[in-house]
This record gives C-alpha cells, structure tokens and sequence, in this order.
C-alpha cells in the first residue's frame, strides 16, 4: 500500500493560489480516477479538481476556506497496489454544461499551455450513467423519421432525453404537436436499437427529401434540447412564485431544475429581503463592534486589482448616445416566434452584440491592446485583432466576471444568441473557466439589465473599448415633427485615449447606434 498526496494544481495561466471551498468526499472514502474530490474557487471561476488516483482517502491536508499556494499537498489517497505506478497524466478539468433553455455548448480554449502544473489533473470528471428505459412501440411509418432524427442529431436525443420527456409529455396535453412527435419517434428509436425486432424497411427518400427533412428536424431537436429542463409541476410551481427557471442552478440528475432547487432559490431570496430589517444591528453597540469584515479574495480580489490597473494606467474617455432602438425591438419580438429561434433566448443584447462586431470592423483600433515596453527599451505598440472575442460582463454571487465568445465575427445570429446563453448560464453557476476568461477584444456590459439608463465603465484590461448598454424604455420621441412614444436606450461607451481619439469613438458609437435604429444594416 502506497499513500500518495495530490499538490494543488494551475488550472490556469499564471494561478499562484486558491481557495478549497468545499471537499466532495471525506477520509475513509473510495474513489476512482476522474471523480471529484474538491471545488476550488482561483481568481476567476470555480473549479472541480478530478483525482488523479484510485483508492482510498486517508487525509484531508486542507480545510475548507483556506487559500493555499500552487503546488501545496491538499490531500491523501492509499493506493492498494505492488509497486508505485505513476498517475495518469490528465487534462485540465473542464466545467459541467448548465443546460438551460437556452444555450448550447461553447468551445473553451484548452490548449497545452493551460495544463496544469504542480499535479495532475484527470478528465472532467464522472459523467451519469446512460438512461436506461423500455422499448415502446412505434406508430406505422416513423422508422425513417426516426433514424434521420438519430443520424443528424449525432447522439443529441440519447445526451438530452430529459428534454424529450418533457417536451412529450407537455405535447400530450396539446395533443402532441409534429415536432413533438417526431422526437418521441427519435425515442422509440433509441430504445429498440436495445431490444431489436423484425420490421419493414421504408421506401428510401430522395437527397433532396432528406436534408430538407433532416434540416427541420434538427431544428426541433435544438430547440428541445436549448429548453430549460423542468417537468410540467416544476414549472407551475415557478410561476406561480414568479421564478425565472433560466436564473436557477439545476441540481437534478440530468441537468433539470428540481422543486427542491426552487425552494432553494426562494429561501435565498427571502433571507435577503429579511436580513434588511435587521441589517443595521442593535444601536447600543459601540460602532467599532457593528463593522462586518470580509477578506477580499477570489474573484473580487482579482477584480479589484484589474479596475485599479486599468483606471490609472488607460486614460479613459466616456461619450455617450441616445439611440431610437424601436426597430431593434421589432426585430426581436419577430425572432422570439421565428421556428430557427424556438427554444432560444432572444433579447436585444443580440443585437447590440452583432451591431458592435460590425462597426469595429469598420473601425479596426477599437478592436486592439496597447503593449509598453515591447522591446525592452520602453517602447510601446498597437495591436490590432482581426478577430473579436467579445467580452460580456457577467454579475455573479461571486463578483464581476467578463468571459468571452471567441471568434465572435464568425457567428450567424442564432449561433451568436446561443453562444450569448451559454455564457451567462455557466457564469451564474460560477462555471465559466480561466481560459473563458483570457484574450478578450472588446467588452459589453448590459447594466439595462438592473433597468439603468447609462454609466461609464472600467475598460477591461488588454482592451481600449468598452460599452454600457442601457434599458431600453419608452420615452417620447420627436420623428418627422411629431412627438410620439419611442423605445429609447442609450449607450455609453469607454475609450483608452492612447488608441482611440474622440473622432474615432464618436464614429464607432455611431456605427453602433446606426445598427440598433436599423438592424436591417446587417444584410449589407
């Protein structure tokens, strides 16, 4: 028997600490390789560090809420074997997808120089096991349906049955509508191909009949499976508490949320309501006794040192523009009843998204990082990106988090709106990943959200351009003489004044602004 420690790994370029948060298994405690044996909280995101051995749990070398140095033993595992064989070497631990109803997967950045360093990491960790469930029978001619949907989803029914049973069982009520039909059929299919029986091959269709077919089914499939998991109770029961099931973290075996989640998230909000009235504390206490003290750490450490760096050493300049985004809105309202949208989360932060995508490519240095000292004598350069991995500034329960879509520039707009999902599910279940995080090109930060008009943000660091998109309400508007009701936002933008001068952000938000009065632009 050999006991061998795990050191606490770099999850990500440059971690020097973390702090364990909470252990997953105890001393005493078999585990196999990939399981998860903590969560780590580095100055980024939240992690689940996976073991890199296979035993038993001897010791547990750190408590939790501890910060400890990289490369620090955190705990103990006795392997049951002759001889001490090395551990596997791993990948970096990945994050388990949030599905929601809106968001599919977003591809994360794991390239050889984000290994971990200082001890192995395995995997991501254990996956469920497979559903396991009866063969049903199937009505006369889905066979074709059924194996289309299967090839062209490529495992996608099998991964989110979850959502099918939902789906199913809400179209049962509305007497089961074609689409839902169709992936109840995708269903069966998966089943039989357990329990396999004599049937009659369908007539072939043509090429042209099949894609067609293929294409409107996998359309379906994506809409079911971008759903918020929740059975039909579950989701009453959130109404009637006036819940959005997209701002709770499921807890359920596949990914759904759970009554239990929801009551969960009920209790939190009432105990902050109720923690108000009690927030002042008993008067009678000398004032150097009503000081709460809370180490600044994690996130909000690395946060704070960022907005420090960015204000004293990129001159800022703020302008701002009030912007008529009424046809945005019209736009929107159309893509949320559009069928290629089903299932998706449609709001104007899309548009605003692409809009900036498209006036920085007609005004490149917005788009760029300011290096010093590039050749060691004091020199400075420009860099501009042809690329734009856009930053969207994401409020947590653990701070201010800025992940990026990468490559935005390549996105259609129903692509782009379920990379925009994705990112801000993972972020409010604190699983976005370091490498989310790093060389982004241009922020937003959608404080309309919190019905705010406008601000002047902090440019995020290695970036010259950041804006704040307002709520967008409506407000009288004066338009061809006449003052009538108008959707009005307005959009204030940060510059590093180093790289962008005042005619040069001026334009850029005009571009912008152009785009949100009249998204038809984006055709051109």
């Amino acid at each position: 028997m050999t006991v061998k420690k795990f050191n606490l790994p770099d999850v990500g370029e440059g971690l020097t600490e973390a702090e364990v948060v909470a252990w997953k298994v105890k001393p005493g405690d078999v585990v196999a390789i990939n399981d998860v044996l903590c969560e780590i909280e580095t100055a980024k995101s939240l992690v689940e560090l996976p073991s890199p051995f296979a035993g038993t749990v001897t010791e547990l070398l750190v408590e939790e809420g501890i910060t400890v140095e990289v490369g620090t033993a955190i705990i103990a595992v006795s392997e049951e074997q002759d001889g001490d064989a090395a551990p596997v070497t791993p990948a970096a631990p990945e994050a388990p997808v949030v599905e929601t109803p809106l968001y599919g997967k977003l591809p994360t950045d794991d390239g050889d120089d984000n290994r971990p360093a200082g001890g192995p990491l395995v995997g991501s960790g254990p996956k469920a096991d497979a559903v396991k469930r009866r063969a049903r029978k199937r009505p006369a001619g889905s066979v074709v349906e059924a194996a289309t949907i299967a090839e062209s989803a490529e495992g996608t029914v099998q991964d989110h049955q979850a959502a099918v049973e939902a789906k199913a069982a809400e179209a049962s009520v509305a007497h089961r509508t074609t689409a839902a039909s169709a992936v109840v059929a995708a269903e069966s299919r998966t089943a039989e191909s357990r329990t396999p029986e004599p049937r009659t091959p369908a007539k072939p269709e043509a090429p042209q009949a099949a894609a067609s077919r293929g294409a409107a089914i996998g359309g379906t499939i994506s809409g079911l499976v971008n759903k918020v998991l929740a059975k039909p109770p579950v989701r009453k029961f959130a109404r009637d508490l006036g819940i959005d099931l997209a701002d709770v973290v499921a807890t359920g075996q596949r990914g759904e949320v759970t009554r239990e989640d929801l009551v969960s998230y009920q209790a939190q909000r009432d105990a902050e309501l109720d923690q108000a009235d009690s927030f002042w504390g008993a008067s009678k206490k000398p004032q150097d006794q009503r000081v709460e003290r809370m180490p600044v750490k994690g996130v909000r450490k690395a946060t704070a040192k960022a907005m420090v760096d960015s204000a004293f050493s990129a001159p800022h300049v703020s302008i701002f523009v009030d912007v008529d985004a009424s046809r945005t809105m019209e736009f929107v309202k159309r893509l949320k009843v559009s069928r290629d949208f089903e299932g998706i989360k449609v709001s104007p932060l899309l548009i605003l998204a692409k809009a900036v995508i498209w006036a920085a490519a007609r005004n490149p240095s917005v788009n760029a990082t300011w290096v010093d000292n590039v050749d060691g004598k004091g020199g400075a350069e420009i860099q501009v990106k042809h690329y734009m991995n856009l930053g969207i500034a994401a409020a947590t329960p653990r701070g201010l988090m800025v992940p990026n879509i990468k490559d935005a520039q390549d996105l259609s707009l129903k692509e782009l709106a379920l990379a925009l999902n994705e990112l801000a599910t993972k972020a409010r279940a604190g699983k976005t990943q370091p490498a989310e995080m790093q060389g982004g090109s241009l922020t937003i930060t959608n404080i309309g959200a919190l019905g705010i008009d406008t601000g002047t943000p902090i440019i995020n660091p290695g970036e010259v351009a950041i804006i704040a998109f307002g709520t967008i309400k409506q407000k009288p508007w004066v338009l061809d003489g006449e003052v009538i009701p108008r959707w009005i936002t307005t959009l204030g933008g940060s510059f590093d004044h180093r790289v962008v001068d005042g005619d040069l952000s001026a334009r850029f938000m005009a571009d912008v602004a152009s785009i949100l009065e009249e998204p038809a632009l984006l055709l051109d």
